[in-house]
């Protein structure tokens, strides 16, 4: 949820499997990335900052694909031939209508990669209320019209995981949701995991990649986020996970890699749940 990776932000929980050798690293590091073949470029959203370092990011390791959690499959089939035009992008997309921040952020991302095809895994929030009154596995079934038996969706989380996750969406939501919504908050998660892994490896097939992938850094967490869902589905695949977070994490923070950055001003976000 967007709310809920911004929120996150602030109270980093900690990791449920952590990789060993979890580094902090300078913004430098960006300029010569590891060789892998899937980037997870984890942000804040609306932090400018964070954005800025990705577009960092993409020029250095140019990607023959990009992945958005902030586009829709459409939207992204939508985008223009030209992409220098930041304005004819965003009304391609509809993106005043989105609800994510200010495209003014992502554009220069684009541009980094003027060669790379972008692909849209958004997950509406319609659609991701599927998950409170109809399985996992079908709702991704009917988005994607692929089998999601390849992410384990139908395998149910153990009950360490279980109430791991549902902790961290309470904290997400400032312990204002009801506890009953809280499994439906987790399946949410994991179907927007799932997308995003299933269009990263359509990226691949389809590009060869490397391919970065643009999306909040809860997604990028190597223990329960996109990573997991390719060791699951594809585990061949050399998968990076590089978040930028607002605060220092825990030392043994679920990513290969870390940059911490001064935060975004913004309102109190538990505000409007009071």
């Amino acid at each position: 949820m967007r709310l809920s990776v911004c929120t996150l932000a602030v109270v980093l929980t900690t990791a449920l499997a952590p990789p060993a050798g979890a580094l902090g690293v300078a913004p430098e590091f960006l300029d010569s990335l590891p060789t892998a073949d899937v980037v997870l470029l984890g942000e804040v959203h609306d932090n400018p900052i964070h954005h800025t370092l990705q577009a960092r990011a993409v020029a250095s390791m140019a990607p023959t694909a990009i992945v958005w959690e902030m586009l829709t499959p459409e939207q992204a089939d939508s985008l223009p031939d030209d992409l220098s035009d930041a304005q004819a992008v965003a009304q391609a997309v509809d993106w005043d209508n989105s609800g994510w921040p200010d495209f003014g952020y992502y554009h220069p991302i684009m541009l980094s990669a003027p060669d790379a095809v972008h692909f849209g895994a958004e997950v509406s929030r319609s659609q991701a209320r599927r998950v409170f009154d109809t399985p996992l596995p079908v709702v991704f079934d009917a988005l994607f019209e692929a089998a999601s038996d390849i992410f384990d969706l139908s395998v149910p989380l153990s009950t360490d995981d279980q109430a791991s996750r549902e902790a961290m969406q309470a904290a997400a939501h400032c312990d204002a949701l009801p506890e009953h919504l809280l499994p439906g908050m987790v399946d949410a998660q994991r179907l927007r995991d799932a997308a995003l892994a299933f269009q990263v490896m359509n990226a691949l097939e389809q590009t060869g990649g490397p391919v970065a992938v643009i999306t909040g850094w809860g997604h990028a967490r190597r223990d329960i986020g996109v990573p997991r869902k390719l060791a699951i589905a594809a585990p061949a695949v050399q998968v990076l996970s590089l978040a930028l977070l607002e605060a220092e994490p825990e030392p043994d923070a679920p990513f290969d890699y870390w940059i911490v950055t001064a935060a975004q001003p913004r309102n109190d976000p538990c505000a409007a749940f009071r």
